[in-house]
């Protein structure tokens, strides 16, 4: 076993002990030296084989890069932030929290860490990170249509990649997002299409830029059916079970109760389908039911809701993840502008309404 004595010492052993290796596996394969650390440091003028190659040949070596000494001649980090809006309770949200996992996992194939910046408006937490150089990029979750952050970011030509679209900045800027008006709209024709007139859509209470999109997802989709709007059947409530739960009990109170609804949140989609499934409502087809991201893994009631679907968590974290590289990496941002497409996932809570 190598040790590596005090700090100076260390450093300089440590440095010559990976030249050496580098050296080593230049000599095996017949190339550069300069190949052989660009290739494990992955650059892009390397080609994928080559790049296989010498990976191979330093698993064999049991080599790894000094990472101290790779971030400080690349003037990298290895750490990138995420901001989200520590008020929302996205934490107490599953889909969101199995993104940031797979995100998580993705980027340390990369051997870049992820830091959880919990944020609250207008106190800009992040800035500490940003100017200590603590982190290379910024991912920023929940935006809003009218977001200070991606504005103080972009202010700041502080790499970012918005995790959804907003329309105040005039500036190109990298973004990734799902049409979630047209999933909302894919979920309100679908129930107009079985022939419900009465839907009624559970939305959540706040101005992020993908809840407003969903919303007006769901008036484009009564539009599109020529369907009326019943202002009694929108409701803008908090994204828990207990608030889907407490809103579906009112619902079904009114003297004309809807035949369907639609939740834009998978948490007080769960609340919606435990009131309908305790008043017998759920599984007999007596009211539709639709939900965006479906049920949590771990929810009460174990039904095959219908859902509009996003993509699994594990290509969300995928796509995010490469992104954030390419964003590292100073890619042009006309590369970095993806916008993916829900799917209807079909379940067993959508039904053509009982006469």
């Amino acid at each position: 076993m190598r040790l590596c004595y005090p700090p100076a010492t260390a450093s300089l052993t440590c440095a010559t002990d990976a030249s050496m290796s580098l050296k080593a596996i230049a000599k095996d394969l017949g190339l550069s030296v300069t190949t052989v650390s660009r290739a494990l440091n992955g650059y892009d003028d390397v080609s994928a084989d080559t790049k296989a190659r010498v990976q191979a040949a330093a698993d064999v070596r049991g080599y790894r890069p000094n990472t101290l000494a790779r971030r400080l001649k690349m003037g990298k980090i290895d750490a990138v932030g995420l901001i989200f809006p520590f008020t929302s309770h996205p934490l107490s949200n599953s889909a969101f929290v199995e993104m940031v996992g797979c995100i998580t996992r993705e980027l340390a194939k990369h051997e870049i860490d992820l830091l959880l910046v919990p944020d609250e408006l207008g106190t800009f937490s992040w800035r500490r990170l940003i100017e200590s150089k603590r982190v290379d990029a910024m991912l920023v979750a929940h935006t809003l249509n009218d977001d200070p952050r991606l504005l103080d970011l972009q202010q700041r030509n502080f790499p970012f990649l918005a995790l959804g679209r907003s329309t105040c900045l005039t500036q190109d800027y990298a973004w990734f997002d799902f049409d979630n008006r047209a999933g909302m709209q894919m979920a309100v024709d679908h129930l107009a299409g079985l022939g419900h007139q009465r839907i009624a859509f559970l939305g959540e209470n706040n101005q992020q830029s993908f809840i407003s999109q969903r919303r007006q997802g769901y008036l484009d989709g009564l539009m599109a059916n020529k369907l009326p709007l019943n202002p009694q059947y929108v409701n803008k409530v908090s994204p828990s079970r207990r608030a889907g739960y407490q809103a579906t009990q009112a619902l079904l109170a009114l003297p004309q109760p809807p035949t369907a609804i639609v939740c834009d949140c998978n948490m007080h989609g769960e609340g919606a389908a435990l009131a309908l499934y305790e008043a017998g409502l759920l599984l007999s087809g007596a009211v539709s039911l639709i939900i965006y991201d479906g049920l949590p893994s771990d929810s009460l009631p174990d039904v095959a809701v219908t859902a509009i679907r996003q993509g699994t968590r594990e290509a969300v974290g995928l796509q995010i993840a490469e992104m954030t590289m390419a964003l590292i990496r100073n890619e042009p941002m006309s590369q970095l502008q993806v916008l993916w497409q829900p799917e209807l996932q079909a379940g067993v809570t959508a039904h053509p309404p009982k006469l």
